[in-house]
């Protein structure tokens, strides 16, 4: 019997040494709900563009790490004055840009000198509104020299819209994008998807997967569908709430539920009557259940926010109940203004929370006596007509980007407020270094537009997503708008 199995079990041996062993896949396919309108971060808003770039083809001094923090990035490490107003940075040695050419100080100074400049068309230029000066003491050492101190420099400089670009290939990233990062540009298929390569020549951690597309698909069947047929391994997050307990239920996929910087808000053009009306912006902000929203087009993954600002932040401050639902209240505040019979239109873009939402939301206006004409608008108009040229009455977006509150003091940002109040207390924050006084005034900053119910504030998105089992490394939480690739790998 001892003889029968010891030949058995050589004969196992045998059959496994002579299976081929699987080779680890080094490739991934990414699903994203959005197309960016471009590939540069440097000359747009949309987060779509960083959802595909941001550390993974582009870098910047610092960066954001995935719970936040502010890391190294291209700058090694920096220097701080006394006084707050000069910074000295330290660059990585051996960096190349992806055609080839050596990244020097030059380059950042010619980076962010383009980004503060006049004429800039950076989305983003309060990140450098501080900037009074910027040198290039040698090849590896920059200077920025700002006007008043500000605490939060690093953390601007870690944003998308603040990457170090070559001055060479600065005008053509829209297209076809030359960064410092560990992967390269290899395709964009409009419509369908963009794909990017290993940087071989990278001078930091080299990236584990030798390949990387993103597909982009923004109807949540065909997401649904997607991940089901394995077309896709990894949908950060999943526009098909509905469906992720059977997602969760397949042994092939694992459901990761994390945090965002993203605000989803009804907003309003503060520019156009009658909404430049207080009372009937506060109705319309009444008349919204928050929690039928959340239920209703995300299945429940959200949370109730009351300002324009992160709930997991330890500035945040609860403020829901200042625009808590009371549909009585909303009619008896249109009377007040002398409104009625309002019609307004409705922009909504494609995202799931922003169409499912808009109809719950319509719904809820009705119940007021507030009639809307809903036009859904793909996302490339919304970035045109809504975002570029302020031509709305009323639009569902989530706003992504990180700690992003200063927008309203913008008077020319397409909601249009930036009231000199809000502005006066900006201007005390970055003054400020203290934590916990500038934990107070942001509080203050958020009563501000609360208060004056600039918006219609409904909920933090949550950042669910699906993906493979096998798969390891992408970001739980979304501290920015980002698919960093840069830890992924798969796991046997």
């Amino acid at each position: 019997m001892r003889q029968i199995i010891r030949v058995a079990a050589l004969a196992v041996l045998a059959a496994l040494a002579a299976t081929p062993t699987l080779a680890q896949r080094t490739d991934i396919v990414v699903g994203l709900v959005l197309e960016p309108p471009h590939l540069d971060p440097t000359s747009h808003a949309a987060a779509a563009i960083d959802e595909v770039v941001y550390s993974n083809l582009f870098e910047g001094l610092t960066r954001f790490g995935p719970d936040g923090d502010i890391l190294p990035g291209l700058a090694r490490t920096w220097d701080i004055s006394e006084d707050g107003l000069v910074y000295t940075f330290h660059l990585a040695d051996g960096v190349t840009f992806h055609d080839g050419s050596a990244m020097t100080a030059d380059d950042v100074v010619f980076s962010l000198d383009r980004a503060r400049a006049e004429d800039s068309i950076n989305a983003q230029k309060f990140l450098f509104a501080d900037i009074e000066a910027v040198e290039a003491v040698d090849p590896l050492t920059v200077v920025v020299t700002l006007d008043q101190p500000n605490g939060n420099f690093p953390f601007n400089m870690a944003w998308g819209d603040a990457v170090i670009v070559a001055p060479d290939s600065a005008d053509t990233n829209a297209t076809n994008p030359i960064g410092t990062g560990p992967f390269r540009f290899v395709s964009w298929r409009q419509g369908d998807s963009v794909t990017l390569a290993r940087y071989e020549d990278y001078w930091g951690e080299p990236a584990l997967l030798d390949r990387a597309t993103f597909r982009f698909i923004a109807d949540p069947t065909a997401a649904f569908a997607a991940m089901m047929a394995e077309d896709v391994d990894a949908f950060p997050v999943f526009p098909a709430p509905e469906t992720l307990s059977i997602l969760e239920a397949d042994p092939r996929f694992k459901v990761v539920v994390g945090t965002t910087e993203g605000e989803v808000i009804l907003a309003m053009n503060n520019h156009r009557e009658p909404l430049d009306n207080i009372l009937v912006r506060e109705a319309i902000a009444h008349a919204i259940n928050r929690q039928d929203v959340i239920d209703g087009a995300m299945f429940g993954y959200g949370t109730p926010i009351g300002t324009h600002f992160a709930p997991h932040h330890p500035a945040y401050v609860d403020l829901t109940a200042l625009s808590a639902y009371d549909p009585e209240l909303s009619r008896d505040l249109l009377a007040e203004a002398g409104v009625s019979n309002l019609r307004l239109s409705l922009a909504l873009p494609p995202p799931v929370y922003a169409r499912r939402g808009g109809e719950i939301i319509a719904a809820q206006l009705r119940a007021v006596g507030i009639e809307t004409d809903i036009v859904n608008i793909e996302w490339a108009q919304w970035l045109e007509q809504v975002f570029g040229n302020g031509d709305f009455d009323l639009t569902v977006i989530a706003h992504t980007e990180p700690m992003d509150i200063e927008i309203y003091g913008r008077e020319d940002y397409y909601f249009g407020y930036g009231a000199p109040e809000f502005q006066k207390l900006w201007d005390e924050l970055n003054r400020t270094s203290d934590t916990d006084a500038r934990n107070a005034l942001l509080g203050d900053l958020q009563r501000n537009i609360s208060e004056n119910y600039v918006n219609a504030y409904i909920f933090q998105l949550a950042k669910a997503g699906v993906e493979r089992v096998e798969l390891e490394g992408l970001w739980l939480n979304a501290p920015t708008q980002a698919t960093d690739l840069t830890k992924v790998y798969w796991a046997r």
